[in-house]
């Protein structure tokens, strides 16, 4: 048997392994790679693969650097199911589609600004990745799974969803293969959940694996207590609104980090630290993803079933719109001050957050909070790492506004937390693999496991392969 590492390796976007043994292969995951021209021309590229000659793909959840490459795997042959959660399976239908529609529209931008800037009389026809049509086809071969059901999707292969705590649906994944007489344990972590994070429940405990893959988005560093998130959240709202008179921009994630701040705000108003909020959500795709969380209450936690009661009973709820057309959201961009507005995309390279960076960066009276991990080459890295002025639809604007980075709120296991989920493994894996983080946090990551367990662990590059 062997594992072939097509991705989120040594990066933290990209998620796609290719697992071959006797007589099946199969992936565990097949995600787009985010920031820059770097990851643009990775996902552009060839699959290293035959899409036709892999049997199932395994998702751990809806991320689009879990799930982006999906209709363009089914596009160039895959024709196999395509298994996952019920909750992941929803959060697909709207956020397959939505990728898909970014795909296409810049695929006409890039074709505007080539004809125009071309004085050749032939030009070639630039392709979107792939099509809203071909996104269609694909997520007709998602096959639903419920958590802790055993699936058998080959002869050979037997595997298990556990809650990762990540996002809603998000899943650890056990997987037993048999191979020349030998059954093998893998455990791939997917994205593991910050643990007493609100909404959803903490990440299953595993106790073996034979095979690990573990990310370490942040293995290197420690997350503020919620004490202290809370308290810098309800200080930049407070001191932006009241005293500076602007509005609080909030770029996020449209699944996961959307409800979350939604909940959070919420709830600091239930608790009296935060009054008379005006709450504007403009992201299509947040809105039908918020729709399809209070669908999942099963899913929830106690606090989260708590906060929807007092919800239930109407009293001082915040004021929250969540937009609908184009005209609404542009309509958000009139509004000087007194608005808490929560866009997509997290890391600001695409969507609506552009157009509200764009009319409250330059405002010292405004406020940016960063609440999610920021990937190298992105618009919201460079706000991170302070740059002066950012470019933004061909303008140059001054960054002028307030700029919080709210670390407390990730849905990532910090190095703590990433620890204790390992610590619960009762012998070392075989092979342990690090994956899903920067290439200077992997490494780090990686050191502190060998001096904590001694462990046999690897950091997998680019396209790299391993006998198991």
């Amino acid at each position: 048997m062997k594992i072939q590492f097509h991705g989120a390796s040594r990066e933290v976007t990209g998620s796609c392994y290719v697992l071959e043994a006797d007589g099946v292969r199969f992936l565990v995951d097949c995600g787009m790679f985010q920031g820059g021209r770097e990851a643009r021309d990775k996902n552009y590229a060839p699959f290293e693969f035959d899409p036709r000659g892999i049997d199932f793909v395994l998702l751990t959840h809806a991320h689009i650097d879990h799930s982006g490459m999906l209709p363009r795997l089914s596009a160039e042959g895959f024709s196999g199911p395509i298994y996952t959660t019920h909750a992941t399976a929803e959060l697909l239908e709207i956020m397959l589609r939505d990728s898909a529609h970014i795909q296409e529209k810049e695929a006409e931008w890039a074709q505007y600004a080539k004809d125009r800037n071309s004085r050749q009389s032939q030009r070639a026809e630039v392709e979107p990745l792939y099509t809203v049509a071909e996104a269609d086809a694909c997520l007709g071969q998602l096959r639903a799974v419920s958590y802790d059901a055993d699936l058998s999707p080959h002869p050979s292969v037997r595997c298990k969803f556990r809650e990762a705590g990540h996002i809603l649906g998000s899943a650890i994944i056990e997987v037993w293969v048999d191979d020349a007489g030998l059954t093998q344990k893998l455990v791939f972590s997917g994205d593991l959940g910050n643990a007493g994070q609100p909404i959803l429940q903490d990440p299953a405990i595993i106790e073996a694996a034979d095979v690990l893959l573990v990310e370490s988005t942040y293995g290197d560093r420690l997350h503020k207590t919620m004490e202290q998130t809370m308290d810098e959240l309800v200080h930049a709202i407070t001191d932006t609104l009241k005293r500076k008179g602007g509005n609080v921009i909030v770029p996020a994630f449209t699944v996961g980090r959307t409800q979350e701040i939604i909940y959070l705000l919420y709830d600091l108003v239930r608790q009296g630290r935060l009054h008379d909020l005006d709450i504007y959500v403009d992201s299509p795709m947040a809105t039908s993803a918020t729709a399809i969380t209070m669908k999942h209450i099963e899913l929830m936690d106690t606090e989260a079933r708590g906060l929807m009661q007092w919800l239930r009973r109407g009293q001082n709820v915040p004021r929250i719109q969540f937009t609908e057309t184009v005209e609404d959201s542009m309509a958000l961009n009139h509004i000087k001050g007194g608005a808490i507005i929560i866009s997509a995309s997290g890391m600001c390279d695409a969507g609506r957050i552009k157009h509200h960076l764009r009319y409250n960066l330059g405002r010292p009276e405004c406020t940016v909070l960063i609440t999610g991990f920021q990937a190298g080459g992105t618009l919201g890295r460079r706000l991170v790492d302070g740059a002066k002025m950012v470019r933004i639809f061909g303008q140059d604007i001054p960054v002028r506004a307030d700029l919080y980075t709210i670390g407390g709120l990730s849905a990532h296991a910090d190095q703590a937390g990433l620890l204790s989920w390992l610590g619960h493994f009762r012998k070392p894996p075989r092979h342990a693999f690090i994956v899903h983080g920067e290439e200077n946090v992997a490494f780090a990551f990686a050191d502190l496991i060998r001096e904590n367990w001694n462990w046999h662990v690897e950091v997998p590059g680019y396209r790299d392969e391993f006998e198991l």
